[in-house]
């Protein structure tokens, strides 16, 4: 437990680090969650001005256009990413690239990987 505060644990910094970490990989998530949350408050605040709607017509509409809110953020959020990656040329700020050449062998032989199988089991 963390000295700050009886009440903050360990597994709620790391929750915040997961959700800054992932605002910073993909901030289109997060406009996509802003814009569902937008559209339902504005569904609950038009649910009273809804006329002579049925109330279940009503909400398959709120839930299309909250769907649709979210699916067009992430839309455009893989079309930029897709556009700085492949128009633009700019390489993912993914290390994975520079970790696979630091650690790059030879592959081995049949004969070495039963060798080194025969090893392991003395």
């Amino acid at each position: 437990m963390s000295s700050n505060s009886l009440f903050e644990t360990e597994e709620d910094f790391a929750q915040a680090n997961k959700l800054s970490r992932k605002m910073k990989e993909s901030p289109f998530m997060l406009v996509g969650i802003a814009g569902f949350v937008a559209a339902g408050l504005v569904g609950a605040y038009k649910y009273r001005n809804r006329g002579s709607m049925s109330t279940s017509v009503f909400l398959m509409q709120l839930r299309v256009a909250a769907q649709g809110t979210v699916v067009g953020c992430l839309t455009a959020g893989l079309a930029y990413t897709m556009a700085k990656e492949y128009l633009l040329h700019e390489d993912p700020k993914d290390d994975t690239k520079k970790a696979d050449e630091e650690h790059k062998t030879t592959p081995l032989g049949r004969k070495q990987k039963i060798m080194i199988w025969l090893d392991s089991q003395r």
